[in-house]
């Protein structure tokens, strides 16, 4: 049987215009009324999301068009929130493939097609931005279809329907022409074409869990899709985990309109719901009913590859600006951020009050540290570090496909770095307007840091976007950094008098007026070894005049370090040390006798 619902996933590469599109699906459908206040990208409702401009965890909602409900799952569009795409995939029956008019198809638009066709359901393309001087449409379209190819698409995968769409304007067309307009186009498409969902009505309910929320007054919240059966309010049902099961009660229900969870009685077959009262349960979950169950196949999720050892901060300045600091407050916070979050794994450390985490990329593991800073914790973060496995005698590590997109002017700067990376070179062509497109097979280790130094060397004009590629043999060692530290030998408060005459010795990450400890990394040495400097020094005042008594002292502004520069900088002797108010780097030793100032060797060796 099926009803009158449609469940549909806008998937699609980073900035490629998916939360736009469905800001103004979600105006058109009627869903605001006309008092309403709408603020632009209504979807991405995290700080984080409207500050970087992206979308971090995946959110569906709903509209009504034509008496037709259609669910609507709003996705990460970033590589490192790609698990997201994963479970939501489960959720859906169609997915609408968003690519830009000048862009094309990026690394992240073949993941997630990958994924659809993997998921076994139906992809439409839209081609966004048509509106841009340097749209090329056809040509994109003609690239899509090659991508479908490339992928084993089948002959009823690859007939696809194509919608032309100005998401920023609000409108689209069955053709490719820069018409003002609206979206019926687009949501006749959707009733029209992507299936309604399949469901057996003699069925015991069964439901899978592909999302968790939390609400303040009604606890946990466990949002997913109904396959089959029907859930109503105070039903018993029998909760399937992966090694356990357990009889539960569902206190209440809701179903999705626009942006609001609407209470709901009971929830028909297909249909997106939240279900609460059930504190214990986790993604992948089944609920199913409790005399003959019949549960539902876990959410398989690509396992991650990076990972970093979260510590306490040790530090002479920890406890002044935290308020979780030891290392079970650390613990419990990053395992409380696993039950959630399918894509991180946890291992214990060596170290007794150490945790080390796997994510999917720097971005990702950023993002969790700065809400653990905002939420008021202070840790301690070691440089990433790549998974290595050892299958029989060989030693294999992860991966990855990087498309690098810069001005003709770079070229030799940037495959320089490569080839030292242990990249190799896939394909390369120049467009027309003089930029190049770089496909490089490269180890993720050599990745990391290499972005900040990317943007540097083609002046900020280099684009960058990476996939996993899966595990190959062991690349080789290479150096990662070229410059040692500048290390503060002692603790104290920085002086323009010591600064001015240190910054032609490198580049300053701190100012005047700045606490500083022994072991603290104060800047970047020009050189290759590390060097211990007195930033605390002050010039000495004597009764006797001298000619440079009034000498102007000009300085040039320090760097100023995020999560993700940081990160890329540190070195495997050195830490991040973040707190609510500062990032500051540290050497893991930090007394100066204790470590050795040429990199890589330790005292006494």
């Amino acid at each position: 049987m099926s009803i009158n619902l449609r469940n549909i996933a806008i998937i699609a590469h980073v900035d490629h215009g998916k939360t736009t599109l469905v800001d103004h699906m979600l105006r058109q459908a009627g869903t605001f009324g006309d008092h309403q206040e709408i603020a632009d990208r209504v979807m991405d409702s995290m700080d984080l999301e409207r500050e970087r401009g992206i979308t971090i965890l995946a959110k569906p909602t709903a509209v009504w068009y034509k008496k037709t409900k259609i669910n609507i799952v709003d996705t990460p569009g970033h590589a490192d929130f790609g698990a997201e795409v994963e479970r939501i995939l489960k959720m859906v029956d169609a997915a609408i493939l968003l690519v830009d008019a000048s862009e094309g198809p990026l690394p992240q638009t073949r993941f997630v097609l990958g994924k659809a066709f993997e998921a076994g359901i139906k992809v439409f393309v839209c081609i966004n931005k048509i509106d841009r001087p340097d749209a090329r449409a056809d040509e994109v379209l003609s690239e899509i279809f090659d991508l479908f190819i490339d992928l084993d698409a089948t002959d009823e995968q690859a007939d696809f329907s194509v919608i032309y769409a100005c998401a920023k304007e609000g409108y689209a067309h069955t053709e490719n022409k820069l018409e003002p307009g609206d979206l019926r186009p687009l949501f006749d498409m959707i009733v029209d074409e992507v299936p309604s969902p399949k469901f057996d009505p003699q069925e015991v309910p069964q439901f899978l869990v592909t999302q968790l929320g939390h609400d303040k007054y009604l606890g946990r919240l466990a949002i997913g899709r109904l396959f089959n059966g029907r859930l109503v309010r105070n039903q018993d049902l029998l909760l399937v985990g992966e090694n356990t099961q357990k009889r539960v009660k569902i206190s209440q229900l809701f179903t999705y309109e626009g942006l609001e969870r609407v209470p709901a009685e009971c929830i028909k077959p297909g249909d997106i719901a939240c279900i609460a009262g059930i504190d214990e349960l986790n993604i992948g979950d089944s609920l199913t009913d409790k005399e003959n169950p019949k549960p539902l196949p876990r959410v398989h999720i690509d396992e991650p590859t990076i990972g970093v050892m979260f510590l306490p901060n040790h530090g002479p300045l920890s406890g002044k600006d935290g308020k979780f600091v030891t290392g079970r407050q650390i613990r419990d916070r990053l395992y409380k951020e696993a039950l959630h979050n399918v894509s991180i794994r946890i291992e214990e450390s060596d170290t007794a009050d150490g945790i080390r985490l796997f994510g999917r990329g720097e971005l990702q593991l950023a993002i969790l540290i700065e809400q653990m800073r905002r939420e008021g914790f202070e840790v301690c973060v070691s440089k990433p570090e790549v998974k290595i496995k050892h299958e029989g005698d060989r030693m294999i590590e992860p991966f990855e496909l990087a498309t690098l997109d810069f001005p003709q002017d770079f070229m030799g700067i940037v495959t320089e770095k490569l080839n030292t990376r242990k990249g190799s070179m896939i394909d390369m062509h120049q467009n027309d307007s003089g930029r190049y497109r770089l496909i490089y097979r490269i180890p993720s280790r050599g990745l990391i840091g290499f972005r900040g130094e990317y943007l540097n060397d083609t002046r900020g004009q280099g684009l960058l976007n990476t996939i996993f590629d899966g595990w190959d043999d062991y690349a080789g060692d290479f150096l990662f950094r070229l410059n040692g530290s500048m290390v503060a030998d002692r603790t104290g408060s920085t002086t323009a008098y010591a600064l001015f005459n240190l910054q032609q010795r490198g580049n300053l990450f701190v100012g005047p007026g700045i606490s500083v400890y022994e072991g603290m990394i104060v800047g970047e040495c020009a050189r290759q070894n590390d060097l211990n400097v007195n930033i605390c020094r002050s010039k000495q005042l004597t009764n006797i005049r001298s000619a440079g008594a009034d000498t102007k002292l000009i300085l040039a502004p320090p760097m100023q370090l995020t999560i993700e520069k940081a990160l890329e900088f540190i070195a495997e002797d050195e830490l991040v040390e973040i707190t609510p108010k500062n990032i500051r780097l540290r050497k893991k030793e930090l007394r100066s006798n204790m470590r050795s100032v040429v990199r890589g060797v330790k005292k006494g060796s």
